[in-house]
């Protein structure tokens, strides 16, 4: 049996055909998800790109080094998603055992094993550091987790947005002093979080 590969397209080329979508107003913007700098550069240099979409949370910072700043510059919106980390920053999961068998959870390595126990352990040290804010990392109330994690760009126009408002809704007025965001920040450094977001297959589908 002969197996066919497909090439990926050049975003230049990709991007050209969505752009004929923008001029014939079969849609009105275009947007991007989880590709690296240099792909959203290429991308935004054949055609305006409105948001691009990736991964950010207090366990997930990558984004902070080069993408925010890029978007800042190319004037992109950005939607943070998963700014709790699919529930595990909220407390809610501790490890794959308490997710459901067809859960798409349990095959991340950051769910499993000594990898969710450490994960685990820094969830704790936060929401520690919540109640001594008189707030909470789970569903009541505000969420220490979300706010430091999605407002801490919130003086750039360009600032994340939480892509699910429903999990992520928060008093206006709720806001971090800067000691409990450098004390969540020092608890958070980027690569703090024990294991991969994906697969080792789909992580190469990322950043690309």
């Amino acid at each position: 049996m002969r197996i066919a590969l497909i090439r990926p397209r050049p975003i230049e080329e990709t991007v050209g055909a969505m752009a004929e979508l923008v001029r014939n107003r079969k849609v009105r913007a275009l947007g991007l998800s989880e590709v690296s700098v240099n792909t959203l550069r290429r991308a935004a240099a054949v055609h305006p790109i409105a948001a691009l979409q990736s991964e950010y949370s207090l366990w997930t910072r990558e984004p902070e080094g080069e993408v925010l700043p890029a978007c800042r510059e190319l004037g992109i919106s950005f939607v943070a998603y998963a700014p709790l980390g699919r529930g595990f920053l909220a407390g809610a999961i501790k490890g794959s055992d308490e997710l459901a068998p067809d859960d798409f959870r349990r095959q991340q390595p950051r769910f499993q094993g000594e990898a969710a126990v450490h994960n685990a352990r820094l969830v704790a040290r936060l929401a520690e550091i919540a109640r001594q804010q008189g707030c909470s990392v789970g569903p009541a109330g505000p969420r220490v987790a979300a706010v430091s994690g999605v407002r801490r760009h919130s003086d750039s126009r360009h600032a994340p947005r939480p892509s699910d408002s429903r999990k992520t809704l928060l008093p206006q007025r709720f806001e971090l002093a800067p000691a409990v965001r450098a004390a969540i920040a020092a608890l958070f450094p980027p690569g703090a979080a024990a294991g991969a977001r994906y697969t080792a297959d789909s992580m190469k589908l990322v950043n690309a």
